[in-house]
């Protein structure tokens, strides 16, 4: 089973120097989606000005996957973790209570391009973490790139959930099957370009949950650049997954 989560159906926000898309939009209590996809807690797509700056609220025990896609992201908190992620890195960190966290994009002439996915947590008690890795182009165009895992497997960032997150570029015509065990579902978001998934047609901003199903069947239809989410069950100790 194939659910759509279409670009112009996602929350669009523009605060000041800001533009952001919500994939699952928390203040929307109609939407059953509202809390996001199994262990996908939320899927923000950012846009920053030069020299916008962000102060996030203090998390709530998840786990934050950062990917920059375009420009770089200076980033600070309150426990002196601070650096700048480049464009094709990602950072993954846990958002604790009362913990306040700073972004900025620090170029004055470009853009920055910037996912930020929250995962619910398995045990928020666990220790804060930092850590982030950079995944080459060619590492990733042709195929699934693993760049995050519960136990940090290829190199990939560690997770305290029972998810697996993937990266792909792919050029026209490039086919890739990803299999899925009993019991687990898959999320894809296309970041850009357009996609054929089974009968479903994706293009840039779109979404799909896909359940009850033994495989991801992805055919790119134009030079496209995918996440895909591979969840089990979320079983999280906290009751919201939402970033601030």
């Amino acid at each position: 089973m194939i659910a759509t989560r279409r670009a112009g159906e996602r929350r669009h926000v523009r605060r000041l120097a800001r533009q952001v898309w919500r994939t699952f939009a928390t203040q929307d209590r109609v939407d059953p989606w509202a809390d996001g996809f199994s262990a996908l807690a939320s899927l923000d797509e950012d846009q920053l000005d030069p020299g916008a700056t962000l102060n996030r609220q203090p998390g709530d025990d998840t786990d934050i996957l950062t990917y920059v896609h375009e420009g770089s992201l200076a980033h600070a908190d309150e426990q002196g973790h601070a650096g700048v992620l480049q464009a094709g890195e990602f950072q993954r960190r846990t958002a604790s209570r009362g913990v306040r966290h700073r972004e900025t994009n620090p170029s004055l002439v470009d853009d920055a391009h910037v996912f930020r996915i929250a995962l619910y947590r398995t045990d928020p008690r666990h220790l804060p973490v930092q850590e982030t890795r950079r995944f080459s182009a060619a590492a990733r165009r042709g195929g699934l790139c693993l760049v995050a895992s519960p136990d940090g497997r290829k190199g990939s960032l560690a997770l305290d959930q029972d998810a697996r997150v993937y990266s792909a570029m792919l050029d026209p015509g490039q086919h890739v099957v990803h299999e899925l065990i009993a019991t687990r579902g898959a999320w894809l978001h296309v970041i850009a370009g357009e996609v054929a998934l089974g009968d479903v047609t994706l293009a840039t901003g779109d979404g799909a949950a896909i359940t009850t199903e033994r495989a991801v069947s992805i055919t790119a239809r134009a030079a496209t650049e995918i996440l895909l989410f591979d969840l089990g069950d979320p079983s999280p100790l906290t009751s919201t997954g939402a970033l601030p």
